[in-house]
């Protein structure tokens, strides 16, 4: 029985080929992202030769991570999710468990906005993750009973390191469809709970990884008929289930700069605190103001003496310029750093913010196509289709404000023909989200006065308001 018992436990740890090929890059991409004490846990720091445990472990304590991972992510989500997505929800929107689903979309207090953030944030970390769209399987019998319980379908994120096998099926329609999914759905110190989805039927297994046995297993039938699980892509890979992350190469130049901030920490040290060398007999302490003792009889060509190493740390650091220049560019953000736009030219900004907005359109367009899956399954669960309609920004308004702000002000000083004044004010206006309409109808109804004459005159468009504002014109009121 325990050799039964340990083949099933081998069956169902199996993971497949490509999870086993990838599974150490993704681990250094969420390593790379999250940084802190997970990253020097990891032991990014190339290791000296014949350098000691302890030495190695002060060197990790004492090196900062520039967390450009993280930042880049950052950057994309902020400008992602700075409006929300759009949703038309039609047939559905006499749905019941609708706003509940909005409000807590994964039964863990996350809203649905907050969710798709997530889906974006780890998405962009490896490429893509899953989402699980799943109900509890209970014993109501009735549409009401499961109102009543609060049973509803919610949602489960999945990163690719918790995915370890899937099959897929050429359908006679040419398209594929998942056919096979398993995933870690929980671990528990030394026991993992690990479900398999089918088309028929759902399995959810207990496994003791120490005793390396199975230790309860059940199965339920599979009445969606479909495995309820999207990828969401971040940028689509050749490979079918595979995204490209979006900071793959980054986290190399991380790593580097990572090391590059060690050699200048020890470079410093070395520099500060040259090495003394000396033989068994001397006595010697370290420290400013040290002293040496020497026996009397000692032979002068042994005298102690310091071993200075001459760094140049200039060199290191523009390596590490170079470094993060590199990573502007392959992330399209070097024209939202301010140290960076005062050293391109407008033209260059503004290819790197068009650049900038296809990445985000394209990051874009794969969560609206995830959410409108999500949405069909939900509507499965929930007994009905989905005909309503999900739209994520597709433009994204990316300028230098300060840069356009100095442009127009230039402009209002320098140019003689109103009409370039006039264009020059409304562009101001709209950078400071000022309905210029809306402005020129408060101004419709005010009457001027000359102070000096008393001449009075009824002020019909905001053009008109501004010239006698510059002739000392006043409102009467």
């Amino acid at each position: 029985m325990r050799k039964t018992l340990q083949d099933a436990y081998n069956t169902i740890v199996s993971t497949h080929e490509m999870y086993t090929n990838h599974k150490n890059r993704w681990n250094f991409l969420l390593e790379s992202y999250i940084g802190g004490d997970e990253y020097r846990k990891a032991g990014h720091l190339t290791r000296y030769s014949m350098e000691t445990n302890e030495g190695y472990s002060a060197r990790l304590t004492a090196t900062p991570l520039d967390n450009h991972c993280r930042s880049v992510i950052a950057t994309y989500t902020s400008f992602l999710f700075r409006n929300e997505p759009y949703r038309e929800f039609a047939s559905l929107e006499n749905n019941l468990n609708l706003e509940a689903f909005l409000k807590d979309a994964d039964l863990d207090g996350r809203s649905l906005n907050a969710f798709m953030k997530d889906v974006a944030i780890w998405s962009s970390v490896f490429g893509h993750c899953w989402i699980i769209v799943a109900k509890p399987n209970v014993n109501a019998g009735t549409r009401a009973e499961e109102l009543g319980q609060g049973i509803r379908p919610y949602l489960n994120l999945l990163t690719p390191l918790t995915v370890t096998d899937w099959e897929w099926k050429r359908e006679a329609s040419g398209a594929y469809t998942l056919s096979y999914l398993k995933y870690v759905e929980d671990v528990n110190d030394t026991r993992s709970v690990i479900k398999e989805w089918t088309l028929k039927e759902i399995k959810t297994s207990t496994i003791n990884h120490e005793s390396r046995e199975l230790e309860e297993e059940y199965t339920e039938p599979n009445g969606l008929g479909e495995i309820p699980a999207v990828i969401a892509y971040s940028s689509r890979s050749p490979v079918r289930g595979f995204g490209a992350s979006q900071i793959g190469d980054i986290a190399d130049h991380q790593k580097k700069i990572y090391n590059e901030y060690s050699e200048i920490e020890q470079s410093i040290r070395l520099n500060g605190h040259p090495t003394l060398v000396k033989t068994a007999e001397v006595e010697a302490s370290a420290g400013a103001g040290s002293i040496a003792l020497m026996p009397d009889n000692m032979d002068p060509g042994l005298k102690p003496y310091h071993l200075s190493v001459s760094t140049d740390i200039g060199q290191i650091y523009q390596s590490i310029e170079s470094s993060v220049n590199a990573i502007d560019k392959m992330a399209n953000t070097g024209a939202v750093r301010a140290t960076e736009a005062r050293t391109m030219s407008g033209v260059a900004m503004e290819t790197e913010f068009q650049l900038l907005n296809a990445k985000l359109a394209e990051i874009a367009d794969h969560l609206e196509l995830a959410e409108e899956q999500m949405w069909r399954i939900w509507c499965l669960y929930e007994g009905t289709a989905w005909d309503g309609e999900v739209d994520y920004p597709g433009s994204f308004n990316i300028k230098d404000t300060s840069n356009d702000l100095e442009q127009l002000k230039l402009a209002v000083e320098t140019a003689t023909d109103p009409m370039v004044q006039q264009y020059a004010n409304k562009e101001i206006l709209e950078i400071f989200d000022v309905d210029v309409d809306e402005l020129e109808e408060e101004y419709q109804a005010h009457v001027m006065i000359d102070p000096v004459t008393g001449t009075e005159i009824m002020v019909t468009t905001l053009e008109q308001h501004e010239k006698l504002m510059a002739l000392g014109w006043q409102h009467n009121e």
